[in-house]
């Protein structure tokens, strides 16, 4: 494979894929994120921008200015912008997954005919398990995905997914429901009633099976798998098309983490996987840093004088206050100061380290500082966009 040409900046990332998908581990301010490059995108690159949460956090919904949203697009007004203080120069979308809607419409698209799209709409097992069967929820993410992505409505789509371990199931879910959907098990599962003959060998199974679940849970069950075979081509033919868009030109993977043990850990583990599977990883965004003057020489310097002179200082300033009782409890004040700062900077120096080795797999590392408060707003979402924008 040619090796992709790197980007400089998430702006230029932005201008140059038309998939963006936020990963990482829970926790880490990914959807955050995630919502933050698409409002910025969308108002500082001109463009119509889709911002598509896989993971439900309907915390996004108030942020950007809207009652609610779901399966439906829906545009972010250009009131939440001026009251944030832009005028954006494109427009900016919003959706959350919904799976069993998403689901009845994948079956309304994909049925070879009326009659078998009503039979599984109507099977009783399909009514109740849609939202939860073996990789529903992720295969169906990615279908949506593709299906908008196709459409081309937009010119950029940032998928905010679950977090990291949950994000391979996102991955791997269409080579698994087809996988699924030719396994022996199945075949087991179905073959009674594709059959009048059952062999001696699986009797005993369905024996037990019938009076355990049932006659017909068993056949609600068969009815649904078969009807579903009559789409397994065109889930297959999907499954190969989601896969291959996942590793194009027009995609992009962002990793999100905070230098904390465990989300580093996972964030390393995730840039190694999307490296081996020849994914491009655009940027790692690392949130919640010490700011970079902790590592300054001078501050090393001051913090030191600080320590070693602390006295001195003290009556310095307690004696501009006219007041020599106060020099004890200054010169305490004044060497936990200077300690502090020089824990700090140990910190922050680790991380600096840790941060350079985890950005070697992404083309550009960007890292977010502590916010003063938690982003809750359009405002909030444009000022982190700001500050990892260039």
């Amino acid at each position: 494979m040619a090796k992709r040409p790197e980007v400089s900046s998430l702006a230029e990332l932005c201008s140059s894929k038309e998939i963006i998908i936020s990963t990482g581990s829970g926790g880490v301010g990914k959807t955050t994120t995630a919502a933050a490059l698409g409002a910025t995108a969308a108002s500082e690159l001109g463009i119509k921008v889709l911002v598509l949460t896989v993971d439900p956090a309907k915390r996004l919904a108030s942020a950007l200015g809207l009652q609610q949203f779901g399966n439906v697009e829906t545009r972010v007004p250009d009131d939440a912008f001026a009251a944030a203080g832009q005028t954006p120069r494109g427009e900016m979308w919003a959706a959350m997954l919904d799976t069993k809607q998403s689901w009845d419409d994948l079956i309304r698209q994909h049925a070879p005919d009326a009659t078998t799209r009503d039979t599984i709409l109507a099977n009783p097992l399909y009514q109740n398990i849609t939202g939860k069967f073996i990789q529903s929820h992720d295969y169906v993410a990615m279908e949506r995905l593709y299906e908008i992505h196709t459409s081309g409505k937009y010119d950029l789509i940032v998928v905010d997914t679950p977090p990291t371990r949950n994000a391979l199931d996102f991955l791997d879910a269409p080579d698994r429901m087809a996988d699924f959907f030719s396994s022996r098990l199945l075949r087991w599962l179905i073959a009674p009633y594709r059959s009048k003959m059952v062999n001696l060998a699986s009797k005993p199974f369905y024996m037990v099976a019938d009076r355990i679940l049932g006659t017909q849970f068993l056949q609600d069950i068969a009815e649904f798998f078969i009807l579903f075979q009559t789409m397994y081509d065109g889930f297959v033919e999907r499954a190969q098309a989601v896969t291959s868009l996942m590793a194009s030109q027009e995609t992009s993977f962002v990793v999100v983490s905070t230098l904390e043990v465990a989300p580093s850990r996972e964030a390393e583990f995730f840039l190694e996987l999307l490296t081996e599977r020849g994914y491009h990883v655009g940027a790692l965004i690392l949130n919640k840093v010490l700011p970079s003057y902790l590592r300054e020489e001078r501050g090393t310097k001051s913090a030191r004088k600080l320590c070693d002179d602390s006295k001195a200082t003290a009556e310095a300033v307690a004696s501009a206050f006219g007041d020599a009782d106060l020099v004890p409890r200054l010169d305490y004040m004044f060497r936990e100061i200077g300690t502090s700062f020089l824990d700090y900077q140990v910190v922050a120096r680790r991380e600096a380290e840790q941060a350079a080795l985890l950005g070697e797999a992404a083309s550009l590392t960007r890292t977010v500082p502590y916010f003063d408060s938690d982003i809750y707003s359009l405002g909030g979402l444009l000022e982190l966009g700001t500050k990892i924008w260039s």
